[in-house]
Protein backbone atom coordinates (compact mmCIF):
# COMPACT_ATOMS: atom_id res chain seq x y z
CA UNK A 1 0.00 0.00 0.00
CA UNK A 2 2.99 2.32 0.74
CA UNK A 3 4.40 3.37 -2.54
CA UNK A 4 7.35 5.87 -2.92
CA UNK A 5 5.49 8.23 -5.25
CA UNK A 6 4.05 11.09 -3.73
CA UNK A 7 0.32 11.04 -3.32
CA UNK A 8 -0.19 7.46 -4.25
CA UNK A 9 -0.48 6.14 -0.92
CA UNK A 10 -3.17 8.12 0.28
CA UNK A 11 -4.83 7.54 -3.07
CA UNK A 12 -4.76 3.94 -2.42
CA UNK A 13 -5.90 4.50 0.85
CA UNK A 14 -9.09 6.17 -0.23
CA UNK A 15 -9.70 3.27 -2.45
CA UNK A 16 -9.34 1.12 0.83
CA UNK A 17 -11.62 3.21 2.39
CA UNK A 18 -14.64 3.35 -0.40
CA UNK A 19 -14.42 -0.49 -0.26
CA UNK A 20 -14.34 -0.54 3.68
CA UNK A 21 -17.68 1.63 3.38
CA UNK A 22 -19.06 -0.46 0.05
CA UNK A 23 -18.37 -4.05 1.73
CA UNK A 24 -18.68 -4.77 4.70
CA UNK A 25 -16.24 -6.76 6.44
CA UNK A 26 -12.89 -7.09 8.24
CA UNK A 27 -10.10 -5.22 7.25
CA UNK A 28 -7.15 -5.51 8.98
CA UNK A 29 -3.72 -3.14 8.94
CA UNK A 30 -0.82 -5.35 9.63
CA UNK A 31 2.16 -3.50 10.35
CA UNK A 32 0.28 -0.24 11.02
CA UNK A 33 3.16 1.88 12.11
CA UNK A 34 4.06 1.76 8.80
CA UNK A 35 1.35 4.69 7.89
CA UNK A 36 0.09 5.39 11.36
CA UNK A 37 3.71 6.41 12.59
CA UNK A 38 3.70 9.20 15.34
CA UNK A 39 4.26 12.55 13.81
CA UNK A 40 6.67 14.71 16.10
CA UNK A 41 9.13 11.77 15.10
CA UNK A 42 12.38 13.16 13.79
CA UNK A 43 12.78 11.28 10.70
CA UNK A 44 9.28 12.07 9.84
CA UNK A 45 9.01 12.36 6.36
CA UNK A 46 6.32 15.57 4.69
CA UNK A 47 4.29 12.83 2.84
CA UNK A 48 4.07 10.24 5.27
CA UNK A 49 2.56 13.00 7.29
CA UNK A 50 0.11 13.81 4.91
CA UNK A 51 -0.92 10.22 4.93
CA UNK A 52 -1.62 9.83 8.36
CA UNK A 53 -3.77 12.72 8.45
CA UNK A 54 -5.80 11.71 5.51
CA UNK A 55 -5.85 8.25 7.62
CA UNK A 56 -6.98 9.79 10.47
CA UNK A 57 -9.52 11.28 8.70
CA UNK A 58 -11.10 8.52 6.76
CA UNK A 59 -11.26 6.22 10.37
CA UNK A 60 -13.07 9.56 11.94
CA UNK A 61 -15.67 9.95 9.12
CA UNK A 62 -16.01 5.62 9.25
CA UNK A 63 -19.71 5.11 9.37
CA UNK A 64 -19.46 1.47 7.65
CA UNK A 65 -20.39 -1.91 9.27
CA UNK A 66 -16.38 -2.85 8.33
CA UNK A 67 -14.34 -4.08 11.64
CA UNK A 68 -11.39 -2.07 11.31
CA UNK A 69 -8.12 -3.43 12.92
CA UNK A 70 -4.93 -2.22 13.09
CA UNK A 71 -1.61 -4.14 14.44
CA UNK A 72 1.93 -3.44 15.26
CA UNK A 73 4.69 -4.70 17.21
CA UNK A 74 5.79 -1.03 17.53
CA UNK A 75 3.08 0.52 19.61
CA UNK A 76 5.25 3.45 20.87
CA UNK A 77 5.57 4.28 16.85
CA UNK A 78 2.06 4.89 16.35
CA UNK A 79 0.67 8.48 16.69
CA UNK A 80 -1.65 9.13 19.52
CA UNK A 81 -4.12 10.72 17.53
CA UNK A 82 -4.87 6.93 16.29
CA UNK A 83 -5.51 5.61 19.71
CA UNK A 84 -8.79 7.88 20.24
CA UNK A 85 -10.38 6.86 16.70
CA UNK A 86 -10.26 3.41 18.20
CA UNK A 87 -12.92 2.24 20.30
CA UNK A 88 -10.72 -0.50 21.73
CA UNK A 89 -6.90 -0.70 21.96
CA UNK A 90 -5.62 -4.19 22.83
CA UNK A 91 -2.20 -4.97 23.97
CA UNK A 92 -0.41 -8.17 24.35
CA UNK A 93 2.54 -8.11 26.17
CA UNK A 94 4.92 -10.69 26.34
CA UNK A 95 4.40 -14.36 27.48
CA UNK A 96 4.42 -14.92 31.39
CA UNK A 97 5.87 -18.41 32.74
CA UNK A 98 2.94 -20.40 33.30
CA UNK A 99 2.17 -19.29 29.11
CA UNK A 100 6.02 -19.84 27.70
CA UNK A 101 5.00 -23.62 29.68
CA UNK A 102 1.50 -23.94 27.94
CA UNK A 103 2.90 -23.08 24.73
CA UNK A 104 6.15 -24.99 24.47
CA UNK A 105 3.64 -27.90 25.23
CA UNK A 106 1.16 -27.30 22.73
CA UNK A 107 3.04 -26.22 20.06
CA UNK A 108 5.34 -29.59 20.55
CA UNK A 109 1.88 -31.81 20.67
CA UNK A 110 2.81 -35.71 21.25
CA UNK A 111 6.70 -34.52 19.78
CA UNK A 112 7.35 -33.46 23.30
CA UNK A 113 9.76 -35.82 25.36
CA UNK A 114 11.09 -35.10 29.05
CA UNK A 115 11.95 -31.45 29.26
CA UNK A 116 14.47 -29.97 31.08
CA UNK A 117 11.70 -26.87 31.90
CA UNK A 118 13.83 -24.78 34.04
CA UNK A 119 16.72 -24.38 31.12
CA UNK A 120 13.82 -23.68 28.48
CA UNK A 121 11.74 -21.51 30.62
CA UNK A 122 14.73 -19.36 30.94
CA UNK A 123 15.69 -19.14 27.06
CA UNK A 124 11.91 -18.28 25.87
CA UNK A 125 12.00 -15.46 28.91
CA UNK A 126 11.63 -12.17 26.85
CA UNK A 127 10.44 -14.00 23.41
CA UNK A 128 7.26 -13.33 22.34
CA UNK A 129 4.26 -16.01 21.45
CA UNK A 130 5.17 -16.12 18.20
CA UNK A 131 9.27 -16.18 18.50
CA UNK A 132 8.56 -19.40 21.06
CA UNK A 133 6.15 -21.38 18.53
CA UNK A 134 8.39 -20.59 15.83
CA UNK A 135 11.53 -22.38 17.82
CA UNK A 136 9.27 -24.82 19.03
CA UNK A 137 8.48 -25.41 15.40
CA UNK A 138 12.14 -25.54 14.31
CA UNK A 139 12.86 -27.94 16.75
CA UNK A 140 9.98 -30.21 15.30
CA UNK A 141 11.29 -29.99 12.14
CA UNK A 142 14.99 -30.54 13.14
CA UNK A 143 13.78 -33.72 14.97
CA UNK A 144 12.39 -35.16 12.26
CA UNK A 145 15.33 -34.46 10.05
CA UNK A 146 17.66 -36.07 12.50
CA UNK A 147 14.77 -39.40 12.36
CA UNK A 148 14.03 -38.31 16.22
CA UNK A 149 10.47 -39.35 17.38
CA UNK A 150 10.47 -36.67 20.22
CA UNK A 151 12.12 -32.95 20.66
CA UNK A 152 15.14 -33.04 22.86
CA UNK A 153 15.98 -30.23 25.56
CA UNK A 154 19.23 -29.13 24.16
CA UNK A 155 17.51 -28.79 20.51
CA UNK A 156 14.96 -26.82 21.75
CA UNK A 157 16.94 -24.22 23.90
CA UNK A 158 19.08 -23.76 20.17
CA UNK A 159 16.61 -22.72 18.55
CA UNK A 160 15.21 -20.56 21.35
CA UNK A 161 18.84 -18.98 21.60
CA UNK A 162 18.63 -18.48 17.79
CA UNK A 163 14.92 -16.88 17.83
CA UNK A 164 16.68 -14.32 20.04
CA UNK A 165 19.54 -13.59 18.45
CA UNK A 166 17.56 -13.03 15.63
CA UNK A 167 15.65 -10.63 16.86
CA UNK A 168 18.74 -8.84 18.84
CA UNK A 169 17.54 -9.73 22.33
CA UNK A 170 20.19 -10.62 25.05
Amino acid sequence: MVTKFMGETSAKLRQIFDLIRDEPGVYLFDEFDAIGSDRSLENDVGEMRRVLNALLQFIEQDTSDSLIIGATNNPLLLDRALFRRFDDVMHYSLPDEPSRLQLVENVLGTMRGRLGWKGILRESDGLSHAEIDHACRDAIKAAILADQTKVETKALILTLRERRQTHDRK
